[in-house]
């Protein structure tokens, strides 16, 4: 029996856990800021409705579906999901539902955008659209938020999604929305690696030049709120050592936290071997629109678009003002 005045271990209240992993640290750190206002497009399959459904029962967001809504009632009946108590807002076909979806952002009613089962290009479309989209003066872009389990950081990579061959300007807003949300998000100053297959700058290679020429940029107050570095090849980018053998003395070469790639195919073949080589987890966000827009695929794993979705959170909480507790 335990003296007087004190207490069994079994009646010590457990010591609160603290987040380990890179994504349970980004979804604690949503729960701390005002739910979003989502406005979820097309959620007509099991994946998407209860990918909402459960960020709104973790306490993220406030989503109101656009869609058929038969169709909507009629998935969350047969996969037992519950939506009584969401507001839905009928929308004849997928295309319906992505214009409804942006008039309501643009009426206010959105803190930001979640793709339902609609194809990306078709959500896109309306976002882009002139004069009726979500065009702002800034290029729009995705990042990969990654968490892979043989890297110490959280690794965005840009743009693996969206811009195909991008130039220079474009390159530029490429990088300065990645580091926007980077710094939004709580992680702090970031150490951007600007890829291609060389570290040395070489006419052969144009990518080595907008490297260089970003790095400048950079340094002239073009680009602000991260430390640039480039070209770096990949191995130099995140790897120390591979830094060391080279020479390259950086603050960034060896602890890259920002990969920005020369074209599409680079990032999305970049991404997708850490994806199912690495075992590492991806969530995605599309920047430079008038709201975040959460890009899921019907791979993608709960834990992955639970962390997507706390991205798009801290980044919309961040734009309307909101203290961010670090997510790093």
């Amino acid at each position: 029996m335990p003296e007087a005045g004190t207490s069994s271990a079994s009646s010590i209240a457990p010591a609160p856990q603290i987040p380990t992993s890179k994504y349970d640290r980004l979804i604690a750190a949503a729960k701390r800021v005002p739910k979003a206002n989502a406005v979820v497009v097309h959620p007509c399959d099991e994946t998407s409705l209860r990918g909402a459904v459960e960020a709104a029962q973790a306490g993220l967001i406030e989503p109101l579906l656009v869609g058929p809504v038969a169709k909507i009632r009629n998935v969350a009946r047969e996969q037992k999901i519950d939506i009584d108590k969401f507001e839905l807002i009928d929308a004849a076909h997928s295309h319906a539902a992505a214009a409804k979806a942006v008039e309501l952002v643009r009426a206010g009613r959105g803190d930001l955008l979640m793709k339902g089962s609609l194809h990306t290009d078709e959500l896109m479309r309306e976002v882009t659209a002139s004069g009726t989209g979500l065009r702002t003066e800034r290029r729009i872009s995705h990042v990969f938020v990654m968490d892979v389990p043989t890297y110490a950081e959280t690794l965005f990579i840009t743009d693996a999604a969206i811009n195909i061959f991008p130039d220079l300007d474009a390159k530029r807003d490429i990088v300065q929305n990645a580091v926007d949300l980077f710094t939004s998000i709580g992680f702090g100053t970031p150490r951007v690696a600007l890829l291609s297959a060389v570290e040395t700058v070489t006419s052969k290679i144009p990518a080595t030049i907008e490297a260089a020429a970003l790095c400048k940029m950079a340094d002239r107050g073009q680009i602000t709120g991260g430390i640039l570095d480039g070209p770096l090849a990949f191995d130099n980018a995140i790897d120390p050592q591979a830094a060391r053998i080279k020479g390259i003395q950086s603050t960034v070469a060896g602890r890259a936290q920002i990969l920005v790639v020369p074209d599409l195919e680079a990032g999305n073949m970049l991404a997708k071997n850490l994806i199912y080589l690495a075992k590492a987890d991806s969530a995605g966000l599309v920047l430079g629109a008038r709201v975040p827009i959460v890009l899921t695929s019907r791979a993608d794993s709960v834990r992955s678009r639970m962390a997507s979705c706390a991205v798009a959170v801290l980044y919309a909480a961040a734009r309307r003002g909101a203290a961010i507790v670090s997510a790093a």
